[in-house]
This record gives structure tokens, sequence and C-alpha cells, in this order.
């Protein structure tokens, strides 16, 4: 077993997987990465199942392990080094045993992913690996100490790279209409969708603030609801007539109105919008948001066709020398 050590950690790490999903009768939400996309995209790029990776909330930390791993860095725009060498995202990378990782703070984007190709293997919990804060399963990881890792069985497979849809300058995110969308007066309504929000400084796992310059919304008619499920993607209406987006770690129930919901498609949109990104809203029916349903599985299999092996220059090889270079004889990832 391989042994991942935390020289230091940012204050927001933790480790995520698709959740829990099935638990919402008994009060649970399925939490997991805040960007569910990142974890898929970390499987393509290693050619590996959906497993756990590192969370990291703006900041990762420095890392080692003791046997070689290929790695991949998903998610937000993180700055990164192998032993102070500049090292790219969403590409697979080979992190060599006592090698220095260092992932500094996130230059776009919110949340960061660090994901090994032999997994992580801490005990699961209801079926996940994934720390839910709010429910308190897991925590926040601390510096000093170790997470085991699976074997990458294939540590010298060629690297792999993926180009990805650009996620972090916020723009107009698709919402679909829900259970009190109607409870808005149609003026409201249009209002909504015309009005720019500025993704506020409050937020966290459980969702974020909506901060703009116009009169509260609210219902018509001052109606009161009863309090009912809620879902990762609902836009409530607080007291206040301010939006909040609610994100993976949300409760079960609410009773504030909800004026629609966010498309899981575009969630990691609004997960990965910074303080002060700019983001609009566009109405789309049912029928429409059905057509953009796609499963994990169906997601995976797309971005697997989408990675291409990178063709590297020798001269940035440091260790080339440990290749045979004469007899032609490989190891055979080249056939």
């Amino acid at each position: 077993m391989t042994q991942l050590t935390l020289h230091s950690i940012g204050p927001g790490v933790t480790l995520q997987d698709l959740g829990r999903p099935g638990w919402t009768a008994q009060g649970l939400s399925t939490g997991g990465a805040a960007d569910r996309l990142a974890i898929l995209e970390a499987a393509a790029i290693l050619n590996a199942p959906i497993q756990a990776g590192l969370e990291m909330m703006g900041y990762g930390g420095v890392f080692s392990v003791d046997s070689d791993m290929r790695i991949a860095l998903t998610g937000a725009e993180m700055q990164a080094s192998i032993d102070a060498t500049p090292v790219p995202q969403n590409t697979s990378l080979l992190l060599r045993a006592g090698q220095k990782l260092t992932i500094g703070g996130a230059k776009q984007g919110v949340y960061g992913y660090l994901s090994f190709a032999g997994g992580i293997d801490t005990a699961q919990i209801m079926g996940s690996r994934a720390a839910h804060l709010t429910a308190g399963i897991g925590g926040l990881l601390q510096a000093g100490t170790t997470v085991p890792l699976g074997k990458d069985t294939d540590p010298l497979a060629p690297p792999m790279r993926l180009t990805v849809a650009e996620r972090f300058a916020g723009g107009t995110v698709r919402v679909m209409p829900g259970p009190q969308t109607d409870f808005f007066d149609p003026a409201m309504l249009t209002r909504f969708a015309a009005t720019t929000f500025t993704r506020s400084p409050r937020g966290n796992r459980q969702g974020m603030r909506l901060d703009y310059d116009d009169a509260p919304f609210g219902l018509s008619g001052g109606r009161n609801i009863t309090s009912d499920l809620i879902v990762p993607g609902d836009i409530q209406m607080t007291g206040d007539g301010v939006p909040y987006v609610l994100l993976a770690e949300c409760q079960t129930i609410g009773g504030y109105p909800r004026i629609g919901s966010v498309l899981p498609a575009d969630l990691p949109i609004i997960a990965q919008a910074g303080p002060g990104v700019k983001l609009q809203f566009a109405f789309v029916t049912v029928q429409q948001a059905d057509a953009t349903a796609v499963s994990d599985k169906t997601t995976l299999a797309a971005l697997r066709t989408q990675t291409a092996p990178i063709t590297r220059d020798p001269h940035d090889i440091a260790d080339l020398l440990s290749y045979q270079l004469i007899s032609g004889v490989t190891a055979g990832n080249d056939l």
C-alpha cells in the first residue's frame, strides 16, 4: 500500500468522491464533490475507475508518496509544481517516491482536485469515502498525517491530456422550473432572468449567496409555504429576498421558496464561480432540462474518448537516460 503524506495543507481540503445517493429520506444529502465533473475528468485522464480524490477549496498544500504514483489535477486551475518544476492541469503526471508536489492557490475557480491512479484506500462510510462536514462524517485533512492509497497498476502508462470546457468565468446558467416557480409572478420571473448576479464571498459546500442591485425577490401575494424536499441546484429566496444556490452539502428539506433549480449539467459553473464572478440565469422547460440529463457512466465514457497522449520533448524528460534507447526494446506502452 502506498502512503500519501500531507506535509502541509490548506484550510479546506477534504476527501471527496461522488457522495452518498439514496439517503435523503433519512435526512442526509448526497454530498460528495462540489464539482462532480472534475472527479469524472480525473478518472478519464488516469484511465481509472471513478474514485475519491482530494478536494482543495482555494488552496492545496505539499504532498509526497512513498512509491511511484500517477496523479491528475482537475477542477480549479491551481498553481502546482513537482520539485519546483511547474506541472499542467488536466494531465496525468508521474509523481515519484519522495518527490514533493506543491499545490498553491487557485488562479481560476474555487475547488481543485488531486486524484491518484491507485485511488484513496480509506474505509468507506455508508458506501462512500466522502467527507460530509455538515453531517459530521469525516472532516478536514490535517498537516502531518498520511492517507492510504491503492496501488497504481500501470505507473509507466503514457501521459494523457484532456481538453476541458471552461467553467470558471460564470456567465449564463440554465434553470428549470420547480414546484414553487409559479408562486412568483411573471414580472418577477422576468426580472430574475434579466438580473446579473455577483457571487458573494459568503458561501461554502452547502451553498452560495448571490448579490445584486435591485428590489428583493419574493412570492406574490405574501404567500407562505411549508418545508419540503430540496436538492443541490435549488435557488432559494431567503426572507430578505436574496437568492442562495444550494450545493453538495445542502440540507434535505427547507422552507424558503425556490424560484427554480440549476441543471445538474451546469452546477460545475456555479460551484467554480469565485467571489465577484458574474452569473445570469436562463429558464428552460422541463423537456429541455431532461435532454441534458446524462449518467455519470455515459459522461465518463465520453470524456475517455476525448483524452489524448502527450508527445514529450526529450529535453524535458529528466530521467531520459533510464530508458532503453538503442536496441529498440520498449516497455510495450507504445504498441
